[in-house]
């Protein structure tokens, strides 16, 4: 009788657990977009800082993934970073590297954890990625993630 009932409860275990995964909510996902611009450092920059491109950022949970493209750089890339900044539109703290072909058009894409103050300063549009290149090693393309 107890070796019964054991394996009746054994065999209620997947489909109760499969009742508590249906009634749990989605994680909620929030977009931001990205246009990727020119953004010379100085006047000297100005004929080296071309191009433009676009990104989207999807925050799910706690984790940021990144997808983009970009063209027109008179030279190849040389990296990618996402940045967070004090203020919106002023230059901040790179703290994250982000995957990026290395040539003057191409991809990015990267995956980031956030912690809960990140999370906020992204909501509040402190965040930018900022692509580097060969002719403009300090930053040839800039673009703010926003809603």
């Amino acid at each position: 009788m107890v070796v019964a009932a054991l394996y009746a409860t054994a065999q209620m275990i997947p489909i109760f657990l499969a009742a508590v995964l249906l009634t749990l909510p989605p994680q909620a996902r929030e977009t931001f977009k990205v246009r990727l611009s020119p953004v010379p450092v100085d006047a000297t920059s100005r004929n080296t800082t071309t191009g433009n491109g676009a990104a989207t950022a999807t925050l799910t949970g706690n984790t940021l993934t990144i997808t983009g493209a970009f063209e027109g750089l008179q030279g190849p890339a040389t990296a990618a970073r996402l940045h967070a900044a004090k203020v919106t539109g002023i230059r901040g703290t790179a703290f994250a590297d982000l995957e990026i072909s290395k040539a003057a058009a191409g991809t990015l894409s990267g995956s980031v954890t956030l912690t809960r103050e990140q999370i906020d300063s992204l909501k509040k549009g402190r965040f930018y990625i900022q692509v580097h290149s060969e002719k403009a090693p300090d930053g040839n393309l800039w673009g703010w993630l926003l809603r």
